[in-house]
């Protein structure tokens, strides 16, 4: 087990490289100057030329690219063109409202999606399988936006029973995080349903599904002592990349909640040319994608015995 996790390790390090690569050269030939952005349209031309030299943008791109990834490697990404403050320190602010969201997102949509799953997989073509299959239907055919602005009008607008935007101040306030963690993780909810249901149902039919309900144990201690454990192994492979992609999707729902989280702050740098702000969430991201699959792998191990790594 030691010996694979270096090894995994190891690998994701040309990962984050090639991610790196691509993100500087999207960043870099994308149209648009970034320094007329800050400035605007009717600063003079030499004006222009000492802000470029300033921040380095004259120096030829595999200059910048090597340079940034040495301060990134000390944990300095740069300084916002924008907002003229360490990209670090944005994103250790910005964090920990997108973690908050995500946590809320995965848990309604694991919690939900796996136990509907299970009725649906244990009540095969009954009216609970039927809506379960329209539910998870739904959910992949629904719009996050849309969602949360539904979701905005009839529990803000007409039952006045959560709040529709922002954290709620300092500290975790659940009420808030709420209906844009529903919103987020509607559609990862969905598929879980699916994803647990055609699961579940190979599992319940293997031998020793059969053999321990031959042993006399009632139907909920097979379904959830020695069906389930096996059955959740695709469900937390999905978990684990779902986790990462919910982080960096959540822009949409960040902005019509306003919600103050990375995805708010990556579509303002975006829009602005931000180079740094960009680069910065986007290398976090890729690294919290690829750890978490690493602890997805591993969780193996511990879901089902029968895997080993040696």
């Amino acid at each position: 087990m030691t010996r694979y996790i270096i090894r995994r390790i190891f690998q994701l390090v040309p990962v984050i490289i090639g991610i790196s690569i691509v993100t500087f050269l999207m960043m870099t030939l994308v149209p648009g100057d970034p320094v007329v952005l800050m400035l605007g349209q009717h600063i003079s031309p030499q004006t222009v030329e000492n802000v470029r030299h300033g921040l380095g943008l004259d120096q030829p791109m595999l200059t910048r690219y090597l340079q940034y990834m040495w301060n990134a490697l000390h944990g300095d990404f740069g300084r916002s063109y924008i907002q003229h403050q360490a990209v670090s320190q944005m994103l250790l602010d910005k964090i920990p409202v997108t973690f908050r969201l995500t946590v809320v997102a995965m848990a309604i949509a694991v919690t939900f999606g796996v136990l509907i799953g299970i009725l649906s997989a244990v009540k095969q073509y009954s009216f609970w399988d039927t809506l379960a299959t329209f539910f998870a239907m739904t959910g992949v055919s629904v719009p996050t936006f849309w969602l949360g602005m539904m979701l905005q009008l009839l529990f803000g607008v007409i039952l006045h029973i959560l709040p529709v935007s922002g954290t709620g101040g300092e500290g975790f306030h659940l009420q808030n995080y709420l209906l844009p963690g529903f919103a987020l993780g509607y559609a990862s909810m969905a598929m879980y349903v699916r994803l647990t249901r055609s699961s579940m149902l190979e599992v319940i039919r293997q031998d020793y599904v059969r053999t321990a309900r031959a042993k006399g144990l009632s139907s909920r201690v097979v379904i959830f002592k020695h069906a389930m454990k096996n059955a959740l192994i695709p469900v937390a492979t999905q978990a684990g990349m779902d986790f990462a992609g919910l982080m960096g999707g959540a822009i949409l729902t960040e902005t019509i909640f306003s919600l103050p989280g990375i995805g708010s702050m990556l579509y303002m740098a975006i829009s602005r040319r931000d180079y740094p702000v960009v680069q910065g969430v986007t290398l976090f991201l890729a690294l919290v994608f690829v750890v978490i699959n690493l602890l997805v792998d591993i969780s193996y191990a511990v879901l089902d015995p029968r895997i080993r790594y040696d």
